[in-house]
């Protein structure tokens, strides 16, 4: 397969290069006339450098994989191909990025087969509007049930399903046009998954953090976390990365902490200011429990050419003590499995923190953490929510941080 790569900069589509896939091989060519642009860039710092020639691998390129599916996408994908809406069965990981609809595709990499072709798309370009909820949710209901119907894959699929993770979800259009994710309940679910993830969200951004603009919606006896994209300025798409790519790590590897510190050092744009950010970010990850924290859950932006910012944080999702054997945690340092708030405190300096500030930004993580009860009742989350979710942010490690901070 021979594919155009492009990227939306600055407002107009660019071709980048070229990717030609073989059967246990995939190769990447910068375009002559991108290397020669002024102020040109690698689409992907790690694996594909800014150089003529041709790149290989035998796993798609961590920039390139990034615009494809997360597994719920996938399941999707392989349903419709079974059911005859797609025809091309996804033998390769770039089969899947490229049937996703471009727009909605996260990030500002386009592709298509040919000069003049249209960019692929499988969907109609339609993003459904926010008001659509419902039937979005019983379209999801039926995936999860295995009685779908064509009418429903074509719903979830022509609009991607970027961002990853395992949970439904699909692309909405807010009312002022801006693009947003839909993140839905599951048949099985135990407890409100959705409304966990938005008193994590509200609660990061009244500790200081960087958030993703969010809501929660109720849908029925359901609630639907509605996440806005933040990959997009307008109608400009803004070349996005995860961590897992900035860093180069293989499939499964979960890296740690500190080694997303050192990639904001050579990366980043904004070094210290990230660095205070990203640390800021797991104190409170390990303060409200958050165990699906993994670097593709952590990503960074490009509006400075060849500079990576971290974007809003995203999927925080608390995880009661129940359920965290399931879900692993990045660790805070290459060399600290086990999550501790000293380990968190000893590892500040990597952060270009002293002592005093690490603890200065703990107090005020712990002081609105604390108020998690408080804020989960002024978002109307069910007493039984918050009971389930007790776990998840009162716990040793919580103790052990009012301690440190007096």
């Amino acid at each position: 397969m021979n594919v155009q790569v492009h990227i939306d900069w600055q407002g107009e589509p660019l071709l980048v290069g070229r990717l030609f896939t073989a059967e246990n091989s995939v190769t990447f060519e910068y375009a002559p006339e991108w290397i020669s642009r002024p102020g040109a860039f690698a689409i992907d710092p790690t694996s594909l450098l800014l150089r003529a020639g041709p790149q290989h691998s035998t796993t798609l390129f961590g920039a390139l994989g990034d615009c494809g599916p997360d597994r719920w996408g996938r399941v999707l994908i392989e349903r419709a191909v079974r059911k005859g809406i797609l025809e091309r069965k996804p033998y390769h990981d770039i089969d899947y990025v490229l049937a996703l609809d471009d727009v909605s595709r996260i990030g500002a990499l386009r592709f298509r087969t040919a000069d003049n072709e249209p960019f692929l798309a499988h969907g109609t370009g339609k993003v459904p509007p926010l008001v659509r909820l419902n039937a979005l949710l019983r379209a999801t209901e039926a995936i999860h049930g295995e009685n779908e119907t064509a009418q429903d894959l074509k719903f979830l699929l022509g609009e991607g399903s970027p961002l990853g993770g395992a949970r439904p979800k699909s692309a909405v259009s807010l009312p002022d046009g801006r693009l947003a994710i839909a993140k839905f309940s599951k048949p099985d679910d135990v407890r409100d998954i959705a409304g966990g993830e938005i008193l994590a969200l509200t609660l990061a951004r009244e500790a200081g953090i960087h958030v993703a603009e969010h809501r929660l919606v109720k849908v029925g006896t359901h609630h639907v976390a509605v996440i806005e994209r933040f990959d997009r300025r307008g109608n400009n798409r803004i070349p996005f990365l995860s961590a897992a790519s900035l860093l180069g790590l293989a499939a499964g590897e979960r890296g740690a902490y500190t080694l997303l510190a050192d990639g904001i050092r050579q990366f980043g744009h904004d070094i210290p200011k990230d660095l205070r950010e990203m640390w800021r970010r797991m104190v409170f990850s390990l303060l409200i429990s958050n165990y699906d924290d993994h670097p593709r859950n952590h990503a960074f932006l490009m509006e400075v050419a060849g500079r990576w910012s971290l974007s809003p944080a995203y999927d925080l999702n608390p995880v009661p003590e129940i359920d965290r054997a399931k879900v692993p945690q990045t660790a805070i340092a290459e060399t600290l499995e086990d999550p501790s708030i000293a380990g968190a405190l000893a590892s500040a300096p990597r952060f270009g923190l002293d002592v005093r500030e690490a603890k200065s930004i703990l107090r005020e993580v712990v002081r609105v953490v604390s108020k998690w009860r408080e804020i989960g009742r002024k978002l109307r989350l069910k007493a039984s929510t918050l009971d389930a979710y007790a776990t998840a942010f009162e716990h040793p490690l919580s103790d052990e941080a009012a301690r440190l901070v007096g």
